[in-house]
């Protein structure tokens, strides 16, 4: 099991040497869990003496606290470790962030059941109320209903009272003729006991007959009483259809505004989709002209390493023959006009120029040496060592290796430059030696110049890498053009995202108040379909009333006019009477 620990030395007496233990600090439960170790737990380890005091190691023990493999800095796994940490404190940090906007949003949903809820509730409510209404009014036209019938029942009796005082008139007439028929029979004539009581019991008969009015008058007057109460409980409901006609009319008046609203809203969000649509395109067509360029700048890549592949190659096979030369050619003829001592001299700087320059290039070629040394023990360490230690081992040859490229392009370099002050101050010393008088070689003449094949090699590898760093500038643009593009479609999509989400709830508001529009249009429409046959009901209680009554003055008006003729005929035959007495 791998554990954390600091080292700890105690030093030895004068004979004794130090000694190393390890202070434990936590333990690896797994790769991303690590436990501390409670209290002050010790071990001794003779591995840990050479590390310093107070270093931080990583220690491999077995269930008995012995140490298994070797302690190794902690540094660079710790390193990992806390970049491990911030990248799951990163995750942690944006789940958080999930977590937030899901708690807004199931808010944001509680808080729209809770509305609902309450709308449902009131809407309820409403219902109740307009049953409370409906009842009401149900009760209202039953009563309308009765008034009718009792109307109607009223016009019945005044028929029938008026059909009797015809009657009584018409016998009354009849009465009358015989009266006078027989007054005329017995002109000068007295009447006699019998005859004047059977004239006054049929004057009496005739004032009975004529049919009383004061309980139908009465009946009449409570049924108008009732059609006004009626009428009044109609007018306040009326007065309701009133009101609710006006708030329909006011919540069909926000829902046109929200309506025209929500199609704004909607063509400006329309609007930012195409935009941002527009813009996916454009930044689609960046990105393959980018992947076309970043293939184009690879394969450049690749013919600039080819160039300074056969570059190389030449400059090693000019290295194997000293029939090759790559040293531009010295002037020849100003040499031989430079003074002898001045060309002495001048061959005498070159050479130690030389020689000042070949022990620097020889370190740096026992240094090239020992980075692919180093390069070759890290492969081979890489296949010994644990999962968890071949990340830091793979990093370490990973840096070795670049510094070996670094180096080895240096040191290549600097052989080059070698070789050509070689050539150059060969062939003053060849001009030297002929001016001396000394026999000259003749391998300089026949040597092959390379040097304009390595110059023009080396011209079309400068114009490659030239090319290649302004596309890749060009790329770097690009990326950055790129980078900018998606952030500004990121945050239209955002914007948009947003104005979605707006839309949405205008929408529901909208939704929402058309119901609650067509709920109270259909309370209006139900009222009017009730309200209007219970007033045209209404109506015609009260023609039937005011037929009734009408009839009933009719018959008033007969009734006294023969009450009146009754009285006449009763005074006359009481003073025809009293004259024949």
């Amino acid at each position: 099991m791998l554990y954390l620990a600091e080292v700890k030395i105690q030093k030895g007496g004068v004979f004794g040497g130090n000694k190393g233990q390890l202070k434990l600090l936590a333990c690896q439960r797994s790769e991303q869990s690590w436990t501390a170790v409670p209290g002050e737990e010790v071990i001794d380890a003779d591995e840990a003496s050479k590390f310093e005091n107070g270093m931080l190691v990583l220690v491999d023990l077995n269930a008995n606290k012995q140490v298994q493999r070797p302690p190794q800095e902690a540094a660079r796994q710790l390193v990992t470790i806390l970049q491990n940490f911030s990248r799951l404190q990163d995750k942690f940090k944006t789940q958080e962030e999930e977590i937030e906007q899901w708690k807004q949003s199931l808010t944001y949903q509680s808080q729209e059941l809770n509305r609902r809820e309450m709308e449902l509730q009131t809407q309820e409510e409403e219902i109740g109320q307009m049953q409370g209404e409906f009842e009401r009014l149900e009760a209202l036209r039953q009563e309308i209903d009765g008034a009718r019938e009792q109307a109607n029942r009223l016009q019945e009796e005044l028929e029938q009272k008026r059909q009797e005082l015809e009657t009584s008139w018409q016998q009354l007439n009849g009465e009358r003729e015989r009266l006078d028929e027989h007054l005329q029979q017995n002109s000068g004539k007295s009447l006699g006991d019998e005859q004047s009581r059977y004239i006054q019991e049929l004057v009496e008969n005739l004032s009975g007959a004529i049919p009383p009015t004061a309980a139908v008058r009465e009946q009449l007057n409570r049924g108008f009483e009732m059609l006004s109460l009626s009428q009044s409980v109609l007018d306040q409901h009326w007065q309701n259809l009133e009101s609710f006609r006006g708030q329909a009319q006011n919540i069909q008046s926000e829902v046109d505004r929200h309506l025209s609203e929500f199609n704004d809203r909607q063509r400006d969000c329309n609007s930012v989709l195409s935009s941002v649509e527009q813009a996916r395109v454009a930044l689609k067509v960046q990105e393959n002209t980018l992947r076309l360029k970043e293939d184009y700048a690879q394969a450049l890549g690749l013919r600039l390493q080819n160039q300074e592949e056969l570059h190389r190659t030449v400059y090693q096979l000019v290295d194997t023959s000293d029939k090759v030369s790559i040293s531009p050619k010295v002037d020849g003829e100003a040499l031989e006009r430079m003074a002898l001592d001045e060309l002495q001299g001048l061959v005498q700087q070159l050479q130690q120029a030389l020689e000042k320059d070949i022990p620097f290039v020889n370190d740096q070629q026992d240094e090239l040496r020992s980075s692919r040394e180093t390069i070759d023990e890290l492969q081979v360490k890489l296949g010994r060592v644990s999962d968890y230690e071949r990340r830091s081992v793979e990093e370490e040859l990973a840096d070795e290796q670049d510094r070996y490229e670094m180096l080895n392009k240096t040191v290549e370099g600097q052989l080059r430059i070698i070789r050509e002050r070689k050539e150059i101050l060969a062939q003053h010393e060849a001009v030297l030696s002929r001016r001396l008088g000394k026999p000259m070689s003749s391998s300089s003449d026949s040597q092959l110049d390379f040097g304009p094949i390595l110059n023009t090699i080396e011209a079309q590898r400068q114009q490659m890498a030239e090319e290649l760093q302004s596309l890749e500038r060009e790329i770097e643009q690009m990326r950055q053009s790129i980078q900018q593009a998606q952030g500004m479609i990121d945050h239209q999509a955002g914007d948009m995202a947003r104005q979605q989400a707006e839309l949405r709830q205008l929408e529901e508001t909208l939704v929402a108040r058309r119901t609650a529009a067509a709920q109270m249009w259909g309370k209006v429409g139900l009222y009017e379909e009730m309200l209007q046959p219970v007033q045209e009901r209404l109506k015609e209680v009260r023609s039937s009333l005011e037929g009734a009554a009408g009839n009933l003055n009719q018959v008033q008006e007969t009734g006294d006019y023969q009450l009146q003729l009754i009285a006449q005929l009763r005074q006359f035959i009481q003073g025809w009477m009293g004259e024949g007495s």
